[in-house]
This record gives C-alpha cells, structure tokens and sequence, in this order.
C-alpha cells in the first residue's frame, strides 16, 4: 500500500517554537560517548548447572522492565548515568558501521538476525490480514488493536526462537521492550519513543552476545530498515496519531533514527549532496538505498504541500554543505529531542541489561559494605525507610522500582520524604 497525504496534517504555523535547537543556532552534545557495542551482561548465576535446573536457573539476574523517570529529576539522573552513555555509545557505533553502505547491497544475516527479519516480515502479513474498519474518524483506526493484540500472541514464540536454552530467561526482559516498539494500542500512536524502544531491543541483544560487531551494518540496513518498512506500512494503514510529534517543526512526524544512521551512510558519496533531497530524480533512483532519502520520500508522501512549508527543518538541513555536518548535528538533535525529553523518555523501560542509575545516597541505614545484608523485603529495611511513610513505601514497592535486593531501598525513602516536602509538581502523561 503506497503512503497518501495523512489526514491530521495541518497548515503550518506562523511561526518555531521557541526552543533554541528551532533557531538555527548550534545545539550542544549532552551526552559524550565514543562508538561501542554494550559491555557482555555477565552470566546468570547458576546458568552452567545441569539440565534439569536449567529452567529455573536460566532466569536468575533478569527482570521485567519498567518505568523509573517519573519526573525532571529522574531525567537528570538517566542523562548523567552510565546507561544512557553506553545507549549512545551503541548508536554512535551503529552510525559509524553504517559509513558507506547501501540497504539494497547483499548482507550474510546471523541466525539471529535472520530471525528478526523473518519475525518482521511475519508482522507484516498480520497487518494484510488485518484491514483497517470502516469509521467517521480520520485517524487512529482501532483496527490497530486488532493488530497489536494478535501481534502480542506471536511476539513470545519469535523471542523463544531467538534465545538460545541458557538464555530463556532473557525473554522476560526483551518482550517488554519489542511490544512497546511498536507503538501504543490505547492511544493509537506511534513516534520516536517507541522507535528508541526498538533500538534498545536491539541494545539487549547485543548485551547478550546474541548480535556482534560484525552484524552492525546488516542491523542497520536489513533489521532495522525492515522495521521502518513495517511501521510505516502500519501507519499508513491505520493511520496512527504522532506520538510527541513537533508538527511542521519537526524532521517526521513519527522517526528520527533514519536520519542519523540515513546521514552516516551517505558520508563521502560522490554523487549525493544535501541538497540532493530536492531533485525527485535522484530521490526516485537511490530512495530503496539509503535510510535518509527513504524517509524524505515518506515525509513528502504523507505530507500536504512543499517541504518548504511541511518540513521547514528538512528543508533547512539541505542547505549544509557535507553529509558529515549533517550527520554531527542529527546526533546532537537525537540527545536533545528525544533522550532530553521528559514526555518521551518518561515511557521508556529499564531491567537488568539497561539498568537506571538509581542515586548512591544512603540514609538512615548502615554502610554500604552492609550493603549485601539488605534486603527489600526485609523488615529492618523497611522500617529504615519508613520515615517516608510507610504508605509511600509499600507504593513505590508495588511500582516495581527497586533493582534488586540493595541498599537503594533507602534511596527511595529519602527521595519520598524530600518530594513530600515540595510541591507536587505537575507530570506530563501524553506523547511517547
């Protein structure tokens, strides 16, 4: 199904938001961090014993995800963490793999990559089989529900399939990451939050040593082009609404990575120039090779009007004389309009492989090398903490935001009573 005009778009604006990245002036890196793939999750404890335990052992040290940036605090905390450093660092060395190539090349899939191809093409079909209903709405089919519900029954077998037996355990951390990335079946949209969630599926693969260096141009160009391909089949067959889309501001309504990895492939071409997205020509020869070009041709085809007028900033970038310029400033925008932002990152899932980096404050408890004889269940612990309030301490535990038996338990009480003493401030729910 070819993309045609979405129906949300809107005239454009008078005029930017006031944001500083919208007024030509150069944006800061806030993140700093060299190209490399995640560190090896070291193995579960006790997964080399025998067969017959291998079920139950197999599990140990991995988590189900949740939520842990509850406010601007918690933003701050992911920002100057290790995992967010290491998230761009894997970024960053998909980027540089990305140097040179073209989706159109022949690439030697992994098994496991193999796999994820195979799981997206799958989906693919789910959403033939699954037409979008008759409604008076122009938007948000739920048609979509139908979808993602149908999606959720296969999803678990392909991840099955993916995990070797020692690493059976690791699905209850990976499935909650690659059904939140294909976008939210009660609001029915999708945007870059949902697309970052996707990457940092890819991330615990590589944490797992399931995806290596030398799969980093094939993840790029064959994986993760495929899930552009099937969100935007999706999109345009259920019409999703933009999740914390930026309107005519914005370089797409719904990806970013595309740019950054699109950019990084284009460096050094002969022939293609930045400007180059304004020669229809040249969009329609080399659109199928290069992640950039790709999503320009989507902007144009579901956008109403000239990209002067829907896509001021994609018309502005055109004007940069190298790819590589190109390529250093949408790194840079990816850390400020999306890692940076609290309604995106707010959504965004957090277990043992991609850990938050809860503060190291201890209060009211024993040193840290008492840390090991803590435990959050125990009572002395929570007794510790209660001066939070022992209401406020049983709801952060159901919240699930403990990382494990520690000491950080008190961490929580602390933040309580230090957020009980100041007004509640107001928390942004919409966007993703």
């Amino acid at each position: 199904m070819s993309p045609t005009a979405a129906p949300w778009v809107a005239a454009p604006s008078m005029g930017p938001p006031s944001s500083q990245l919208h007024t030509g002036r150069p944006v800061q890196g806030l993140i700093q961090a060299e190209p490399q793939m995640p560190p090896l999750a070291a193995p579960a404890a006790g997964s080399s014993s025998s067969s017959s335990s291998s079920s139950s052992s197999s599990s140990a040290g991995f988590v189900q995800p949740s939520k842990a940036i509850q406010d601007a605090e918690g933003l701050k905390t992911f920002l100057q963490g290790k995992t967010v450093k290491s998230l761009v660092a894997f970024i960053l060395s998909l980027n540089q793999a990305a140097a040179g190539t073209k989706l159109s090349q022949a690439f030697e899939l992994s098994p496991c990559l193999a796999l994820l191809r195979g799981m997206l093409d799958d989906l693919w079909a789910l959403v033939d089989a699954t037409p979008p209903v008759q409604q008076s709405l122009r938007y948000g089919n739920p048609a979509f529900r139908t979808w993602f519900a149908a999606m959720m029954d296969r999803t678990p077998q392909w991840v099955g399939k993916l995990l070797p037996l020692e690493l059976q355990g690791a699905a209850v951390e990976l499935l909650p990451y690659l059904l939140d990335s294909f976008g939210n079946p009660t609001r029915i949209d999708y945007g870059t939050g949902h697309e970052t969630t996707f990457v940092a599926f890819m991330y615990c693969l590589a944490a797992l040593g399931l995806v290596t260096e030398a799969d980093r141009q094939a993840l790029v160009c064959v994986v993760f082009n495929r899930y552009l391909e099937l969100m935007r089949h999706i999109q345009t067959t259920y019409w999703l609404e933009p999740a914390g889309s930026h309107g005519v501001w914005g370089l797409d309504d719904y990806q970013f990575l595309p740019f950054v990895w699109g950019s990084g492939q284009l460096i050094g071409h002969p022939l293609i120039r930045p400007k180059s997205i304004h020669n229809e020509e040249l969009l329609g020869m080399y659109g199928d090779d290069y992640l950039y070009l790709a999503a320009v041709k989507f902007v144009k085809a579901v956008k109403k009007g000239a990209l002067q007028e829907t896509s001021p900033m994609l018309d502005d970038v055109s004007s940069v004389p190298s790819w590589a310029k190109v390529n250093s400033g949408m790194v840079k925008m990816y850390q400020v309009e999306v890692l940076s932002k609290f309604p995106i990152m707010q959504h965004f899932l957090f277990g043992s492989l991609l850990p938050f980096d809860w503060p190291q404050v201890y209060d009211n408890c024993a040193a840290p090398e008492k840390e090991a004889s803590h435990s959050n269940s125990s009572g002395q612990c929570q007794a510790q903490c209660s001066a939070g309030g022992s209401d406020n301490f049983s709801r952060v535990q159901r919240r699930g935001h403990f990382p494990g038996p520690s000491h950080r338990t008190c961490v929580i009480g602390r933040l309580l009573r230090r957020r009980k003493a100041q007004p509640q401030r107001m928390r942004m729910t919409t966007g993703c």
